[in-house]
């Protein structure tokens, strides 16, 4: 069973008043990044206040999540122990122990972590589900259910709950009672194509082929992106005699992922059904190439090259499988007819008598062991289907399922690429993120347009900045190099402002620096000093713009001009996606207010700077438009894209968040339109929104 951990990490508010200024404040940058999810840069700030103060606890938390985030479970663990040995009573370190030693599988240790927690949040309901998937894990499943019981006693609605202690039952092969959670999830939450996903290849399982198909259709109707369901349908699709549809599904996978290994086998043995040997023989030759070791393809590449007489490919396909199988004996009777087409009859006597001795073995083995032999009768009567992990080469020619392992890798592999997924209009949906400059962006999985600044291209031409700026709204985070050369940068820009005090270029490009290793603070007196020295650049108001920006998503109370220093940063809860296993992190909303608050009005202002210096910076436009959105003045948010897209008429995002903000004012018909549009321009989130409002 693919884990499922799910872990709360408390954020702590209160902040310490140490003696030294420079180390709550590298604390309080430390955790903006965290918050930001530059998870290297976190880590060396975290080192600076630990080489200072080595006694502090709470450093080694931060310091501790931010590894679990970059997968470095055991580093988190060992951070986690030396928070807990500072200060036994960090209840949040537990929790976030328990969840990297879950990742390490060491499952008793873990569940020692969770029970603390539980002594001091009995209720928790994020440490009850991973109590119940640990003891799943350690196969104490009476334990597990228990922990369940009470989950779903104290919160009824906790979908992920009755979606887990689903997969419970069915480990122990009770699917009524697994129907049944897959049911009330669904009646629960009508809207998570994961339930309808489970539920149907359910179905499928119990050979419900037409309740499966229509389960499955409605998963792919709520999240027409995830692949694992066309794989799973084209399965059922197979099974109720419709090969075109089952291809189709197929053909669908690999149109948007070329090396899907899955799709690319049962195509390949779909193909094979049809006679259609040589574009089978392709796609077989697509798995091995992505997996060099698939012994499986090898063995249905055998047949095909067999079939159309390229007997020394065939040859070698098979020796390939009893290289490594000496004792797959009907590989050698295939071989041994092969050779003796070829007229290798010495090679084809040696294949049969292996063949027949590794045959006479086996039935031996059948007619002695007992256990032995009611494993190959469930094999017989099993053959319809495999999952990808089951390497038995006597189901060689079986489809394959897309099962746990597979499902929550493509899961995986599906949101770490696309950013902003809107589930249903019932949920919150997200805007795209605002604009922001830049050195570094993260890519889309589909490509958008690129759009083009004039003003911004002549600043790079003449401001000679280390790297090239760019306004993205997919900022990426920083690596260990670029850290380290940011920091490096902003040493250097420090000596030359020493024979260079009025020079506005240095103070912008420190300023950058400063933001990117989430120093704000310092950026903005950077940005300030070059606004002072050159109030004719566009760009410093944008940056100082941005920057306030990120300074209120971390604090929604701060007021402009206040020094927030002692006062706590964030207050974040960051968890584990309880069906991706995909870290997420939950920040606090800006309190909703009927008027704009200061900090707004003074972002608006320097976006209305922006504008007078530069009238085509479509991106002071754009985030203009978020401001209005979030204060929910949307027809002002939609003047704001408006005039964004008459500038540039390809610009996708504008027209993704003016969708939005139409939809908000129950414009239907032009909300749809502007979806349409974005979609077509790249928006993949797009498409899914249209089909839930048609």
């Amino acid at each position: 069973m693919k884990k499922l951990v799910v872990t709360l990490y408390l954020l702590i508010t209160a902040l310490v008043v140490f003696p030294q200024v420079n180390t709550n404040r590298v604390m309080i940058i430390g955790k903006n990044a965290i918050y930001f999810e530059d998870y290297v840069v976190a880590i060396q700030y975290f080192n600076q206040v630990i080489s200072a103060k080595p006694y502090l606890a709470e450093p080694y938390y931060f310091r501790a999540m931010a590894k679990f985030m970059l997968e470095d479970f055991k580093g988190a663990e060992e951070d986690a122990d030396n928070c807990l040995e500072r200060n036994p009573y960090y209840t949040a370190a537990y929790q976030l122990r328990g969840a990297a030693r879950q990742n390490q599988d060491k499952f008793e240790m873990a569940a020692h972590d969770y029970q603390r927690s539980l002594e001091f949040f009995p209720e928790d309901r994020l440490t009850l589900i991973n109590m119940a998937i640990v003891n799943m894990e350690l196969k104490d499943y009476e334990i597990a259910e228990k922990f369940f019981d009470v989950l779903v006693k104290r919160y009824p609605d906790y979908v992920p709950a009755y979606l887990t202690r689903a997969q419970l039952y069915l480990e122990t092969n009770d699917t009524i009672k697994a129907m049944a959670d897959y049911n009330t999830a669904i009646e629960k939450d009508p809207y998570t194509s994961h339930s309808f996903a489970a539920r149907g290849l359910l179905h499928f399982q119990l050979k419900d082929y037409n309740d499966a198909l229509a389960d499955l259709d409605e998963a792919i109707r709520l999240d027409p992106y995830y692949t694992g369901n066309y794989i799973n349908r084209g399965l059922v699709k197979y099974n109720l005699n419709d090969l075109r549809g089952a291809m189709s599904d197929y053909d669908r996978v690999i149109e948007t992922d070329k090396n899907n290994i899955i799709a690319r086998f049962n195509r390949g043995l779909l193909r094979a059904q049809v006679a259609d040997n040589n574009n089978a023989i392709e796609d077989f030759d697509k798995v091995i190439e992505l997996e060099p070791e698939n012994e499986m393809a090898y063995l249905n590449r055998a047949m095909l090259n067999a079939e159309i007489g390229d007997n020394i490919s065939a040859i070698n396909d098979l020796s390939y499988v009893l290289e490594r199988h000496d004792d797959f004996f009907t590989g050698y009777y295939m071989r041994s007819e092969l050779k003796r087409q070829l007229n290798d009859l010495r090679g084809a006597e040696d294949d049969y008598n292996i063949a027949r001795r590794e045959e006479a073995k086996a039935k031996q083995r059948a007619t002695t062991d007992v256990a032995a032999l009611k494993e190959d009768f469930e094999k017989s009567q099993n053959k319809e289907t495999r999952e990808e992990t089951d390497k038995d080469l006597d189901k060689f020619n079986l489809l394959v399922v897309a099962d746990k392992e597979a499902a929550e890798k493509e899961k995986s592999k599906y949101q770490s690429e696309s950013r902003g997924r809107v589930q249903d209009m019932s949920v919150s949906i997200n805007l795209e993120p605002k604009f922001v400059l830049t050195y570094y962006d993260r890519g889309f999985e589909i490509n958008r347009p690129v759009y083009f600044s004039e003003s911004l291209d002549n600043a790079n031409h003449t401001l000679g900045l280390n790297w090239k700026l760019k306004a993205v709204n997919n900022e990426a985070g920083l690596n260990e190099l670029q850290v380290k050369a940011h920091f490096r940068s902003i040493d250097n820009y420090s000596k030359m402002m020493v024979d260079r005090p009025n020079d506005a270029v240095l103070y912008f490009g420190r300023a950058i620096d400063f933001m990117l290793v989430q120093d704000f603070e310092s950026a903005l007196m950077d940005i300030d000093k070059a606004i002072e020295l050159d109030a004719n650049r566009s760009q410093s108001y944008f940056v100082k713009a941005v920057i306030l920006t990120k300074q209120l998503e971390l604090n929604p109370t701060q007021i402009l001009g206040r020094d927030d220093s002692d006062e706590p940063a964030v207050v974040s809860t960051t968890t584990i996606d309880p069906l991706t296993g995909l870290p997420r992190q939950t920040k606090l909303k800006v309190p909703e207010v009927s008027t704009k608050s200061f900090r707004n009005d003074a972002v608006l202002k320097l976006y209305e700077t922006v504008l007078k210096l530069d009238p085509d910076f479509i991106f002071a436009y754009y985030n203009m438009g978020e401001i209005f959105y979030n204060e929910k003045d949307y027809r002002a948010a939609i003047d704001a894209y408006t005039s964004a897209i008459k500038i540039e008429p390809q610009f996708a995002e504008a027209y993704f968040n003016r969708a939005i903000a139409r939809l908000s004012i129950g414009d239907k018909k032009n909300g749809i339109d502007d979806m349409r549009k974005a979609g077509e321009l790249g928006i993949v989130e797009s498409y899914s929104i249209i089909k839930r409002m048609q």
